[in-house]
Parts: structure tokens; C-alpha cells; sequence
């Protein structure tokens, strides 16, 4: 398990979940730190399966949307999988008004995700 300030993560079974330990990923939030942990992470750990869990988060700034932009192509290039969970109707809008939701898989919460995850692992 690696823990950072504000992100958390965690692997179980070849799945990787991202969560966050802030409500509000915005102002007073580093979120160049936050871009730096997810790549850094992804390129020297190399995860098939990646969970990045929004459970507990309220606002995130459009940075953020950045971010997981960048990580989608990184996890893309190795063929491995990223998926959302946890996210909240009104975050989830800011992905339907940019068609962002066309690009992430959404589960309601983490455990759905896990679930799905581990039945195409077993496939």
C-alpha cells in the first residue's frame, strides 16, 4: 500500500484502486503532486487494472480531469484497464457535459468495479 497525503492506493489480486483522501480536489491541493504520484505509479508499477475511486470526493477542479486523462493514455499504451467508481451525480455531469464520459468506464463504487474487473481477469 502506498499513501500519500492526498491519494491512496492500494493492490489486491492484480486490481489497483486509487482513492483520495480530500473532499475537494481544487484550490490549495497540489494537484501537479497528485498528476506526479499517478504517473510515476503507473509507469515504475505497471498495473493491468486501475481503479481510480472518487467515494468521499465532492468538487474536483477541471485539473483534475487532466489528470486522469493523462493516466488513461498511460494505462491505454500498456493495454491495461482504468475505470472510475465512486463518483457523484453532480461530478459525473462534468464528465457527460465534455463527453469524457464516452472515455472512462463508470462503476457506482469501488467494490462494483473490483467485481467486474476480477470476472475479466479470470477470463
Amino acid at each position: 500500500m502506498t499513501d500519500y497525503n492526498i491519494t491512496k492506493i492500494t493492490t489486491d489480486n492484480a486490481i489497483t484502486t486509487l482513492s483520495f483522501n480530500v473532499a475537494s480536489l481544487a484550490a490549495g491541493i497540489d494537484m501537479d503532486a497528485v498528476a506526479r504520484q499517478i504517473s510515476d505509479f503507473i509507469a515504475k508499477q505497471k498495473p493491468q487494472n486501475l481503479i481510480v475511486d472518487f467515494a468521499g470526493v465532492k468538487f474536483f477542479s477541471s485539473q483534475t480531469l487532466g489528470v486522469l486523462i493523462d493516466a488513461r493514455k498511460k494505462m491505454a499504451a500498456m493495454k491495461a484497464n482504468m475505470v472510475i467508481s465512486g463518483i457523484n451525480p453532480q461530478l459525473y455531469r462534468v464528465f457527460k457535459i465534455t463527453n469524457l464520459d464516452k472515455l472512462f468506464v463508470f462503476y457506482p463504487d469501488a467494490q462494483s468495479a473490483i467485481s467486474e474487473l476480477g470476472k475479466s481477469q479470470k477470463n
